[in-house]
């Protein structure tokens, strides 16, 4: 009973993410909760009949995009980012069983910039992303059996960003991409390659010795099982700032990264994955 996180922008971002509980086999479970970004919608969408409806599921608290969310085997958490005014610190506790949403417990500072979020069976990790328009840091754990939420102790992201993140892990660590790089300036960042790895127990977060994105890019997804996750780079970090079909798979047991031999986009068409659409997935 793996549950699953989400990832940065779009639709694989779309959640992106799953991470499994030990022993799980990654985001196979028998629904995905998709926020669609720019609304308050929701659809769930079932795997055995490869059907998706909005009838029935619960809606976010208010119109949001560029968010993230993480959960497991009960429950997704979804923070929603960009909210008309700004970022948010509102997150959304999804019950899979009941099909709805509730207030759940806020982050510590205000988010924007579909930061990326990943987690286990106990806990989800999410990046904070362009609080008040400045870059930061911050990361969040939330843990799902008490409903709470601390920055205290969480290790950080290894340079502040503004957003365009996702991330991909399993039941003891989240790789996350960390997006936009504020030292060139909001709102015209530096774009990397940059990934961090995040280790659950110890709450421990390095950039050192985590293999590295093809190329510069932001604006990606990620989705994954319990041995590799695949990261799709989504828009480029070159001065055209195109979106690209560039995917790389990160495998965990070894920390290395790799685009070739793996499977590239249908096409390069579209915005940010995680801007229009994040979602949670699991195995129940």
């Amino acid at each position: 009973m793996p549950l699953l996180q989400t990832r940065g922008a779009g639709s694989a971002r779309g959640f992106g993410f799953s991470a499994t509980q030990a022993g799980g086999g990654g985001c196979d479970g028998t629904v995905g909760i998709f926020g669609l970004g720019f609304s308050t919608t929701r659809n769930k969408y079932t795997y055995a009949t490869c059907t998706s409806t909005a009838s029935g599921v619960g809606a976010a608290s208010g119109t949001n995009q560029l968010g993230a969310a993480a959960g497991n085997s009960t429950l997704g958490i979804f923070a929603l980012g960009s909210v008309p005014g700004g970022g948010s610190t509102t997150r959304n506790k999804y019950t899979y069983a009941t099909c709805t949403s509730a207030s759940a417990t806020s982050s510590s500072v205000k988010s924007a910039g579909s930061p990326g979020a990943a987690g286990n069976s106990t806990r989800g990790i999410f990046a904070i992303a362009c609080s008040c328009f400045v870059g930061t840091t911050t990361r969040n754990k939330y843990t799902y059996s008490t409903d709470t939420s601390t920055a205290t102790g969480v290790g950080v992201a290894s340079f502040a960003t503004c957003g365009g993140g996702s991330a991909a892990g399993n039941s003891t660590l989240g790789i996350f991409t960390v997006g936009k790089q504020t030292s060139g300036g909001y709102p015209n960042p530096f774009f990397n390659t940059v990934r961090n790895k995040y280790t659950y127990a110890t709450c421990a977060s390095t950039a050192s010795g985590v293999g590295a994105a093809s190329q510069a890019s932001y604006n990606g997804s990620a989705a994954g099982n319990s041995t590799r996750g695949i990261f799709a780079l989504g828009v480029n970090g070159c001065a055209c700032q195109l979106n690209i079909t560039i995917r790389n798979k990160y495998t965990y047991s070894t920390d290395t990264s790799t685009a070739s031999g793996v499977a590239s986009a249908s096409s390069n068409t579209g915005g940010p994955g995680a801007g229009v659409s994040w979602a949670t997935c699991v195995n129940t």
